[in-house]
């Protein structure tokens, strides 16, 4: 087995691993994530070239993420998705990360625990539908993602992931409260959302299910401790549809998820 950096020649063999797992995953996010911190994605090649294996990172300013760690099924149990774990782990330790941040599977949590990472939260992921009109999708090239607002929920600045995730998506803000509804394979997904209050949130999240046509299916990632985005999301008809754990090593972050009601991305960078 040989472990090389992931480059974008590799992203077709990333993406059939990926369907073999039934994972969400695009060609757009591989290109950012290989664009936003190229030194921390890597792969695993077997003794034939084939890749078994593939790990992901971004690095924001004082944090990182890991994401999109799959092995290929006929090589697990041999090490590999530890090694591609640890090497993308001293990617970002190499560049100066104080908090790394993942989800978790209930499976995959022992491996995380076992190098020092702790849970902070569960994520919920839930599943609703648009209502919005046939004419009603489009992109609101005015609205901007405040940046303060996500930086309340996460204690760091994440500009580059922000930036991307506005760019494929429609922005709907306001004062006190912003959130952005991206495609993700044939959905929809609300997030990043963030807001001050319980009020807020609901206003931006209703107007972004009226900006896309009705029926289709909308997901939002939310942080279990949020009470009140619990209570929000039902209240729309959103259902429960898993689980995963937030965990992180390192300096102790101010997390706060009173603020935070949707991911931008669960898998692969927050």
């Amino acid at each position: 087995m040989k472990m090389k950096p992931f480059h974008r020649d590799d992203i077709e063999q990333f993406l059939n691993l990926a369907a073999a797992e039934q994972w969400v995953t695009e060609q757009c996010e591989l290109d950012f994530l290989l664009t936003a911190f190229p030194d921390g994605c890597f792969c695993m090649q077997d003794e034939t070239g084939a890749a078994v294996g593939f790990a992901t990172s971004l690095k924001h300013d004082r944090s990182g993420w890991i994401g999109n760690l799959v092995v290929r099924a006929d090589c697990r149990g041999t090490g590999i998705g530890e090694a591609l774990f640890m090497r993308a782990v001293r990617a970002l330790h190499d560049a100066d990360t104080e908090t790394i941040w993942l989800t978790a599977s209930e499976m995959g949590r022992p491996l995380y625990e076992k190098h020092g990472f702790k849970s902070i939260d569960r994520i919920i992921r839930w599943v609703g539908r648009a209502c919005g009109t046939a004419g009603a999708a489009g992109k609101d090239g005015l609205a901007r993602f405040d940046e303060s607002l996500d930086r309340l929920c996460w204690d760091d600045r994440r500009e580059l992931l922000l930036e991307w995730t506005t760019n494929r998506g429609m922005v709907v803000a306001e004062e006190s409260a912003c959130a952005v509804i991206q495609p993700t394979g044939e959905a929809m997904q609300i997030g990043p959302c963030a807001a001050l209050n319980h009020a807020a949130a609901g206003r931006v999240i209703s107007t972004a299910l009226t900006a896309v046509v009705a029926g289709i299916k909308v997901v939002c990632d939310a942080p279990s401790s949020n009470s009140a985005c619990t209570t929000l999301l039902q209240a729309l008809e959103f259902v429960k549809q898993g689980e995963t754990h937030l965990m992180y090593a390192g300096s102790e972050p101010d997390y706060r998820p009173d603020y935070l009601y949707g991911l931008a991305t669960t898998g692969s960078s927050g």
